[in-house]
């Protein structure tokens, strides 16, 4: 088979044939040209005409390499006189956007690779720019977000990322039923929320049932303005992260207080207090023991802790708020200013943590999402703008569909 022929194969092509491959400046050149008698489409409506305005100047795309040599498709586009539209540029069949110099495979490649890799790898990878890896990318998640299957939303999970320093975030909203990613923002605040629910509309926001959340202000309101059907239930994760910092604060002022004397002993015991029982090893939970011994602080609030964590085993509503307003008491009087602070938010947010006895949820899922997402990037060093963050994000942890290679 001539070179000629498997390139108009490879491409598909219908209206223009390969007239010349030849190689240039260590590259190969295939000169591209329009079958006479055969229709081109037009630009704009993608009408078929044969009637020709003019023509524009000479386009260069480059293509998937041939063994080590780099691909340039040559071809001068024609303005057509469509009946519609009056002279437009054609439809060109091998070219994924309007701008972009780079062919539907070439740009296929790059998408899938960039899923794996930094843009700047990708871009050495291809021997190209990063910014038109970038704009590949960019393409790639508009048309993905267009054409991804949607399934209505019942379990959803939010929670938010940090962006860069100085309180600058990403809010990303999580199918939990599902395991994929619904929407990402950039900020946390009343107007992120805003343009989620703008973005949801009232439709998609009728078949929500449960959405789960850390007991972010903003979170709480915009739910239970937008979704007042909606079960409102706080996130196990962070509920039982806010009990492990009351915890090493106890710690902490323990070991403040304790004379030089006694210090060795509770030297390297942080983690002694944050592991469940069941997790310690034998050496680990003879230590323990021992310390515990001593009446110090640190141990009424490892006591108060594992005393909570009964808590996730009730599955009646009832009976679970009996329990947590005994522990809420004994709490308030530990006389343990952190304990009394987690107490005060516990007892402020009570509702949304009994929800956990009838919808046994949690933003795992999503948690693990936000290392991914934390991951893309350290890999990359940061990026300077939010929305290209957001197109990184989306790329990589979407799930979304590619457009086509042909």
């Amino acid at each position: 088979m001539r070179l000629e022929t498997c390139i108009r194969k490879g491409l598909r092509l219908k209206s223009h044939r390969v007239r010349d491959v030849h190689e240039e400046d260590g590259r190969l050149v295939a000169e591209l040209e329009p079958i006479p008698g055969r229709a081109l489409m037009c630009g704009t409506c993608s009408r078929r005409t044969t009637r020709l305005h003019d023509r524009r100047p000479v386009r260069e795309w480059r293509d998937l390499p041939v063994r080590d040599q780099v691909l340039v498709l040559r071809y001068a586009p024609a303005r057509v006189a469509c009946l519609a539209c009056g002279p437009r540029v054609e439809h060109v069949p091998w070219a994924p956007g309007k701008w972009q110099r780079v062919t539907k495979a070439l740009a296929h490649a790059i998408a899938t690779l960039a899923r794996q890799l930094t843009w700047q790898e990708t871009a050495t990878h291809f021997g190209v720019d990063w910014k038109t890896v970038a704009g590949v990318v960019r393409r790639a998640v508009e048309w993905g977000l267009a054409h991804r299957p949607w399934q209505p939303l019942h379990v959803i999970g939010m929670d938010e990322v940090s962006r860069a320093k100085g309180q600058r975030y990403v809010t990303l909203v999580y199918d939990l039923a599902r395991h994929r990613l619904v929407w990402a923002g950039e900020d946390r605040d009343a107007a992120t929320m805003a343009a989620f629910f703008h973005w949801l509309g009232p439709h998609r926001k009728r078949s929500i049932q449960v959405v789960c959340c850390d007991m972010w202000a903003v979170y709480i309101e915009a739910v239970r303005a937008q979704l007042p059907h909606a079960r409102l239930l706080f996130d196990r994760f962070h509920i039982v992260q806010h009990l492990n910092a009351a915890v090493d604060d106890v710690r902490r002022a323990t070991w403040r207080a304790l004379p030089p004397a006694l210090k060795a002993a509770f030297k390297q015991t942080r983690f002694l207090w944050l592991k469940n029982p069941w997790n310690l090893k034998d050496r680990e939970r003879a230590r323990l023991s021992a310390i515990c011994e001593t009446n110090q602080p640190i141990v009424r609030a490892y006591y108060l802790k594992e005393a909570f964590q009964l808590f996730w085993t009730y599955r009646s509503a009832w009976w679970a708020r009996r329990y947590l307003a005994w522990w809420l008491g004994w709490a308030a009087r530990s006389r343990l200013a952190p304990f009394v602070r987690f107490a005060r938010m516990i007892r402020t947010h009570l509702d949304g943590v009994l929800a956990w006895t009838t919808v046994r949820l949690s933003n795992g899922a999503l948690e693990g999402m936000n290392n991914k997402v934390k991951v893309i990037s350290h890999r990359a060093y940061g990026f300077r703008k939010s929305q290209t963050y957001l197109t990184a994000i989306w790329h990589s942890c979407g799930a979304l569909p590619l457009p086509p290679s042909v």
